[in-house]
Order: C-alpha cells, then sequence, then structure tokens
C-alpha cells in the first residue's frame, strides 16, 4: 500500500518535531467508535510506529461510547463515556485533531483539505464518517424546538430546551435510538409521545408479537405511543417555537419539543465529491477488504461504507469487523468482511429487547415457535428449520438466554425448541448453558471472538477470571452482552482442566462467606466458638481461629444480631475479641498511633450549637480536624483513654457514631436538593437523612457509602456510591454497584421513578441481598461484576423478587432498624465496657510518665507521629495502619 509513492513528502503538510516526514500517511476521516477501533487495530500491529497517522475529528470530543449515549440523561458524565485511554492517541504518536472536519479530497494529488484550511497529503485515507440522522421533509422540521438524536451536543442541546421550555415532546420514530430518546424525554420530566409510522415499535428487530408485548410494557411506563401514523406537519407559534404537530391519520399533538429518530443515512458527501462510487441508496462501495471499488488507496468503513454484500451496516459490531479488516489489510495481512451479524440485544426502557439470525422467518418451509406472557411483558419466538436446525429469534422481557441461542444458531440445539421458550424451571422448560456450544461459536460479536478462543484464554493463557479473559480476547468489552455467558466458560473451563479451587472462606472453614451467613441465620448461631466447632474444617474445630475467619464471622453475628438474638454490641462478650483493631476501640486507627472520632452527621446537616461544640472539644483535646468528602468532620489525634471523654460530650450534645471505624455505612452525602437549590426537584437532604438513619450501623461485608442528588446534575457524586439515588421530576432513580475508590467503577442504573417507599424498599433489599451473598471485604462494585448475570441478576431477585426471598430480606432489615444502638452511647454508660480504653493497664488513669504526646506548632499533622517513648525521637517511631 505504501509503494510506487510520487515524492509525498513535497506535497504532505511539514510533520513538525516528530520527524515523520518521511514515513508513509495514513489520515482517518472521523473519530467515532469505528473509528476508535481502526486505530486500535493499527496499533496493535504495530503500524502506529511506522506510519504517520492523522485524524481529522469534526466533533470537539474524542471518541466516545454512541451505543451508551442515553445513559448520560441518568447521570453518566460525557467524559465517562470516553473510549479509549486518555493517553491513547500520544502514547501511539496519532495525530488527532478533534473539532476539524475533513472538508475536499483531492484523489489525484492524494490530499485532505480540512476546515481549518490546512492540506494533509495520504499515502492511505480511511473513511469512517458514519451516518446522519434523517429528518423527513416535512412543514415545520426547522421550527425552535426541533432536535435529532446523535451526538452529545444534540443531547446537551435537549437537555437545555427541556429544562427551560418544554413540559410535552415528542418522539418521530419508534426504533431503537426512537425509544432511547423517549426514555430520555421521560428523565427529563416531559410527557413523552412516540409516533411510528410503522404498524409496530422496532418494526426491523420484532415482530408483530414482539411489538405487541413491547407496547404494553412501554405503555404501563406511561408513555404514550401511536403507530401507524406519520408526521404530516410541525405546528410553531408566533416566537417560531413548536407547539404541536400533525400527523397523517388527522390526529394533532400538543407538544413543546420533537425530536427526529427515523434512521441514518450514510454520511457519504466527501466521497460523492471526490468522484468514488456510492450505492443508489448510499454508502461508499468497498470490496471484502474494506477498499472503496474506486481508488485502492481509500477505505470506508462503518456506517458509510456500502459493504461488497450490497449492505451498509448500521450496527457497531460490524463496524468494528470492519475496522480490523482494513488495519490489517493496510498491513499486509490477509482478512476479509464477509457480511457480520446483525443480533442486537439491548435494554430500552428498562425492558430487554433481543433479535438474532433469521429473526423474522423468512427462510423457506421454517417453523415458528412461540411462547408468550402477556401479564409478564414476555414474548419468546425461536425460528427453526424442519430440520431442526436454529434460524433465529426474537426476546422481549426475558433474554436471558440471548448469548447461548444466538451462538446455537446454525446448529441443532440439544433441547427441543419448545422447552427453550418456555421458562427455565417450568415444567418442561430447559435452562440452556453454554457448555452445549461448539467451540467455533461466536460468543461475542462485537469482537468476533469464539467459544475455542475463551477457552483457550484459560487453557493456554492461563486466564482464570472473567476480567482477565476480557484483558487477553476483547470478549465482553463491547455491549457487554456476553459477560455472563464468559463467566460460565470460565468456570467450566477451569473444572474441565482439573483446577481446584478452595472456594473455602479460610484454612478454617470449607465454607464460603455466604454460605457460612446462610448457616448463622438458619441455626440462630450466635457464637464464633460455636460456629468453629461444629462447622470448621476438621483439625481447626477446638482451635483459635484465625485473622480471616473471625472478624468475617463477627460481622456476619453482628449484622444478624437483631434476628438470631445475639449481643447487641460488638464488645461484648466473645464478640469483643473477634474484632478489626477499629472496631475493637470504636475508632480509626491512623499511622501514628492515635485515634480519630467521627460523629455521625446525617446528609452533612448540622446545626450552629452543634458546630461549635465540635470546634470545643477538638480546642480542648487538641485535635486536627478534617471535613471529610463524605460531609462529616473528622477530629485527628484522641489517645485510647481520651475517647470515652470525648463521646461522652458528643452524645450530650446529640450526636452519635458515625462508624468511620467499621465494615458498614459510612455516610449518605447529599447536595441542598430544592430547598436551596434552583436545579432541585426533589428534598435530596431529607432523602439522606432518612437513609442514612435508616441504615446507620448496618454491618457489611465491606464499607458502604451513598449519595443523594436533587436532580440530574448530581452534585452529590451518587453514582459513585455502593448505592446511590439521583431524583427525577417524577420520582427517585436508584443506582447500585459504584465505587470512587483505587478501581473506580460507575455505578448501574437498578430501578427509576421510585416513589419514597419503594426506593426504601429496594435499598432494603439490595443491601440484604449483597450482605447476604458477598464475600468477605468485596466491595458492592466487585461483588456486582462478579455475581452470575450480575445487574441483571440482582434486578430480577430485588425487584421483581425472582428468588421468592424479598419478603426475608425486608423483615432482616426491619430487625436492624428495631434493634439499632448506639455503641458509643453504649459504651460510656457502661463501666465494663469503658474498662478498656485505658492506654496501659498499670495505668488506667493518666497516661505513663515516660510517655510524651507532643503536639505540632500550629495543626496535628498526620504524617508524624505524636508518640514518642523513652529516648526515642518522636520521627522514628513507626505508626501502625488501620486493618
Amino acid at each position: 500500500m505504501t509503494s510506487d509513492r510520487r515524492d509525498t513528502a513535497d506535497r504532505r503538510e511539514t510533520a513538525g518535531s516528530r520527524g515523520t516526514a518521511d514515513l508513509p500517511v495514513i489520515v482517518l476521516v472521523g473519530h467515532g467508535m469505528v473509528g476508535q477501533r481502526f486505530l486500535e487495530a493499527l496499533a496493535e500491529r504495530g503500524l502506529t510506529a511506522t506510519h504517520r497517522v492523522v485524524v481529522l475529528g469534526e466533533e470537539t470530543r474524542p471518541a466516545y461510547d454512541r451505543v451508551r449515549l442515553t445513559s448520560y440523561f441518568s447521570g453518566t458524565t460525557v467524559d465517562e463515556l470516553a473510549l479509549g485511554e486518555p493517553d491513547f492517541a500520544a502514547r501511539h504518536g496519532i495525530e488527532l485533531c478533534t473539532g476539524e472536519a475533513a472538508e475536499a479530497v483531492d484523489r489525484a494529488a492524494r490530499t485532505v483539505r480540512t476546515s481549518a484550511g490546512r492540506v494533509i497529503g495520504y499515502d492511505v485515507l480511511v473513511l469512517a464518517t458514519g451516518s446522519y440522522p434523517f429528518v423527513p421533509p416535512v412543514p415545520g422540521r426547522d421550527a425552535a424546538g426541533c432536535f435529532v438524536y446523535r451526538t452529545v451536543d444534540d443531547l446537551l442541546a435537549i437537555e437545555e430546551y427541556a429544562r427551560g421550555r418544554a413540559a410535552t415532546g415528542a418522539v418521530v420514530g419508534g426504533g431503537l435510538l426512537g425509544l432511547e430518546a423517549a426514555g430520555a424525554l421521560k428523565g427529563l420530566g416531559l410527557a413523552t409521545h412516540i409516533v411510528e409510522f410503522a404498524p409496530r415499535l422496532m418494526p426491523v428487530q420484532v415482530d408483530e408479537g414482539g411489538g405487541a408485548a413491547l407496547l404494553r410494557t412501554v405503555e404501563d411506563m406511561g408513555l404514550a405511543v401511536r403507530t401507524g401514523a406519520g408526521t404530516r406537519e410541525i405546528v410553531a407559534g408566533a416566537d417560531g417555537a413548536v407547539t404541536g404537530m400533525r400527523l397523517t391519520d388527522g390526529s394533532e399533538l400538543a407538544v413543546d419539543m420533537v425530536v427526529f429518530s427515523a434512521g441514518v443515512r450514510p454520511r457519504d458527501q466527501l466521497a460523492r465529491d471526490c468522484g468514488l462510487f456510492v450505492g443508489e441508496r448510499g454508502g461508499v462501495g468497498v470490496d471484502g477488504q474494506c477498499r472503496s471499488v474506486s481508488d485502492p488507496r481509500v477505505f470506508a468503513i462503518g456506517e458509510c461504507a456500502l459493504a461488497a454484500d450490497g449492505r451498509v451496516y448500521g450496527l457497531v459490531a460490524p463496524g468494528y469487523e470492519m475496522a480490523v479488516t482494513a488495519a490489517a489489510t493496510i498491513a499486509a495481512d490477509e482478512a476479509a468482511f464477509t457480511g457480520a451479524d446483525l443480533s442486537t440485544k439491548l435494554k430500552l426502557l428498562g425492558v430487554d429487547v433481543a433479535s438474532f439470525g433469521d429473526a423474522h422467518g423468512a427462510t423457506a418451509g421454517c417453523l415458528d415457535v412461540v411462547y408468550a406472557d402477556a401479564r409478564a411483558g414476555t414474548y419468546k419466538k425461536l425460528v427453526v428449520g424442519r430440520d431442526g436446525v436454529l434460524l433465529g429469534g426474537i426476546l422481549v422481557g426475558d433474554a436471558e438466554a440471548y448469548g447461548t441461542l444466538r451462538a446455537l444458531t446454525g446448529t441443532v440445539p440439544p433441547f427441543s425448541p419448545e422447552q427453550l421458550v418456555l421458562p427455565a424451571g417450568s415444567a418442561g422448560g430447559a435452562r440452556l448453558g453454554p457448555s452445549a456450544l461448539p467451540d467455533d461459536a461466536v460468543v461475542c460479536s462485537c469482537h468476533n471472538v469464539t467459544k475455542g478462543t475463551v477457552r483457550g484464554a484459560v487453557t493456554d493463557h492461563a486466564c482464570g477470571s472473567v476480567p482477565e479473559v476480557k484483558r487477553c480476547t476483547r470478549a465482553g468489552t463491547g455491549c457487554g452482552s456476553c459477560v455472563k455467558v464468559l463467566g460460565q466458560l470460565v468456570t467450566a473451563e477451569l473444572a474441565a482442566s482439573g483446577v481446584e479451587v478452595d472456594t473455602g472462606l479460610c484454612g478454617c472453614f470449607a465454607q464460603t462467606r455466604e454460605e457460612l451467613y446462610e448457616i448463622v441465620l438458619a441455626l440462630r448461631i450466635t457464637s464464633y466458638r460455636d460456629l468453629l466447632d461444629r462447622y470448621g474444617r476438621e483439625g481447626a474445630r477446638g482451635g483459635d481461629g484465625c485473622e480471616v475467619c473471625k472478624p468475617t464471622v463477627a460481622s456476619v453475628i453482628a449484622s444478624l444480631a437483631p434476628t438470631i438474638g445475639a449481643p447487641g454490641h460488638i464488645l461484648d462478650g466473645e464478640q469483643a475479641a473477634l474484632q478489626d483493631t477499629n472496631d475493637h476501640f470504636l475508632a480509626n486507627l491512623q499511622k501514628n498511633g492515635s485515634y480519630s472520632v467521627v460523629p455521625r452527621i446525617p446528609g452533612g446537616e448540622i446545626t450552629p450549637e452543634k458546630l461549635i461544640v465540635i470546634g470545643e472539644i477538638a480546642r480542648d483535646f487538641g485535635l486536627y480536624t478534617k471535613i471529610t468528602g463524605g460531609q462529616r468532620i473528622d477530629m485527628f489525634g484522641a489517645r485510647v483513654e481520651q475517647l470515652p471523654l470525648i463521646w461522652t460530650r458528643l452524645v450530650d450534645a446529640g450526636f452519635e457514631s458515625g462508624h468511620a471505624y467499621g465494615k458498614s455505612l459510612r455516610t449518605v452525602k447529599s447536595c441542598v436538593g430544592q430547598s436551596w437549590c434552583r436545579y432541585g426537584v426533589r428534598d435530596s437532604v431529607r432523602m439522606a437523612i432518612d437513609l442514612e438513619l435508616r441504615y446507620r450501623g448496618l454491618r457489611s461485608p465491606h464499607k458502604l457509602k451513598s449519595a443523594v442528588s436533587g436532580c440530574a446534575r448530581e452534585c452529590a457524586e451518587a453514582q459513585s456510591k455502593d448505592f446511590g439515588v439521583i431524583a427525577t421530576a417524577t420520582g427517585w432513580n436508584l443506582y447500585v454497584g459504584g465505587n470512587g475508590g483505587a478501581t473506580p467503577r460507575h455505578a448501574d442504573l437498578l430501578a427509576q421513578d421510585l416513589s419514597d417507599a419503594e426506593l426504601v424498599r429496594l435499598i432494603d433489599r439490595f443491601l440484604m441481598f449483597y450482605i447476604r451473598t458477598a464475600d468477605r471485604l468485596e466491595r458492592t462494585s466487585v461483588w456486582l461484576d462478579r455475581l452470575p448475570g450480575g445487574l441483571d441478576h440482582v434486578r430480577d431477585v430485588v425487584v421483581h423478587d425472582s428468588l421468592g426471598i424479598c419478603a426475608e430480606l425486608e423483615s432482616l432489615m426491619a430487625d436492624h432498624v428495631r434493634g439499632y444502638r448506639d455503641e458509643w452511647a453504649a459504651t460510656v454508660d457502661d463501666p465494663e465496657r469503658l474498662a478498656r480504653f485505658v492506654s496501659f493497664v498499670n495505668a488506667p488513669d493518666t497516661p505513663d510518665p515516660v510517655v510524651g504526646f507532643v503536639p505540632e506548632r500550629d495543626q496535628i499533622k498526620p504524617d508524624l507521629p505524636l508518640l514518642a517513648i523513652g529516648r526515642r525521637p518522636a520521627h522514628d517511631l513507626e505508626g501502625s495502619a488501620p486493618r
């Protein structure tokens, strides 16, 4: 591809300080999802080191995930939508030019002129210009309040207009993007209409039965749907803004905003202008290597390309495959794009919708096997040949088996189609696992990864977990619909390889934490010693246990204490000896041997009088004070014998323990909400206080953090918390599994538009299910990623009660709420508990005279020890880190 060049250095833009003027040049026009995948494929083949790579992106932002675009309206930030690592382009020497569009191509001179007036020469030109939204040519379509739904800028414009000028909106188009746009308008608080010209929603993906099931579910969510009607005219008022729309069936809708989502067209004008062949219905004509049929130096990939099979593919997975094919061809590797899987699985408005293979039964002689449950909103159809071969299918409401069924398409499944459509566990129903798949079955259609490749990652590359398989194969890094199947394959392959994994908690117990929880709950075991002697490993019984199982069992017993009748205070009886250092003294041990004290301040709301008390305590005891990220005040530098004195004053002022020392709920952060903020739509402070007081003291496998935001602006950062709440115009949205720690994870939307009672009920269930099933020291984020089925499984359990345990989960939480007692207040009122709070047993009343506590000149510095023993300098003393 790079031979026979005509002195390209003379006609090429100066390369600058990189010294690449003598390197062949690859110019990529378009930096979307497919363009980014092309760059990654170049880097994987080492071409970014041997070529100068220039990227022209019309948008001012680098590539972002358009598949997740709608998640912006539920709190995902623009930065979180970004694709690839932030330094990817710089690390590979790629010249990324955002906000600079390609305006013209001179194929004779092999140059591209940009909107900035630059002329860039190329040896290889790759067009990844994508598509543009189709707006029907109806009168009034240019009125203020008319939008398309394609880019981040479109979403920002929709959000701004909806906030200030709209109460009712309409979406023209009931396909994939149309339903997403409708969900976005609903989330912004607008009464929303969907207008679809076809007789059903999602006409490309689902049939009449699937469309009917989807329609019922969508209407139950409060959206108005009009099918079989087109838009005749957009009506505008005197100010030029939308006031309504007239439909082809003669009806009218009073709306303030219209979003067009009536399909897309290939963005091929640049190719047309330079004389490249373009198909009759659009798309740059390419061959099997994604090379233009008009010019071997020009490639086209993604939605702007008309593939050799005569199709324009509008899904990201085929675009990715075309990107890899083009990169391989440039690298002189053999590659061909021969078509792609058009299967899709999405969650639209919270509804699972999937289609795969010959979903509409176009194959001659094929048969349909259908299961429908109108009450549950479930519709399943499998298309099979007369020889039993699975040809395709449609799943609405329950797409649990999508990954396996799609991979089995083209084969005869091990169960009959009738068994496959019935609910698993029902009479005649069959649960089809990935073990039934052949090795050549594609389990990840986004990156074309087969079952055999996944197995090889486990056996040949020693991958022992789904994250390791993702890194090795890229499977599961696209739309994510295959992650559950990946987990099942990894587990099965490890077992088949003879890898014996001890899932026991530690050397003392062969059971997992979850199994021990069930034993403690079922048998009402209130003693660690009793549990170890009855269920410990042979050789551990009668022993003292270990530092792994003692605090773990202590946490389990504490979380179940009100239900099983265990001691209510963690320092009572045997429980005291099981605790970690922090729990042992109800305070956080710092690196210098002192302790910090963190009183609870629910929702961050505090009175002036309480602020004065904290200030006086800090002054009187010489404590360093720090306002935490969770809206509390931390006081550092207290000695052990000072803790009860400090707690007494705090308790008398109305404070209680903030449990900063425990594996329990820490804080529920809040913005000021509708009481003060002009953007707030609900009282986030009240809700944060209610939640913190409800879940205070709840012992769990790991610490829990939460937040409540009063609007979608998300000032409380609720989506980086274990459970977070965001107010909408119609209720509360609940997010779970977030983590802002060393391995940040964005929380997932569990349920939306909840009432106060519904919100609390779902949080009760979620927290108790997490406490019941998580591993020791496992954050909700890690637990959610590890749990088979992930978020979908959690939703099935806590929202739909698929396991029938929700009543028990609610009862356990009710026991906790009834049984809560403040640990600080209970300690200062009990002489026996107070007896442990001394620096030295032989000097309980005063510090040892050889010990000196040395304050800093101003505030106490956290990196300098307070304690000096004998003649040893204070700065030589090594403090202990909290366990």
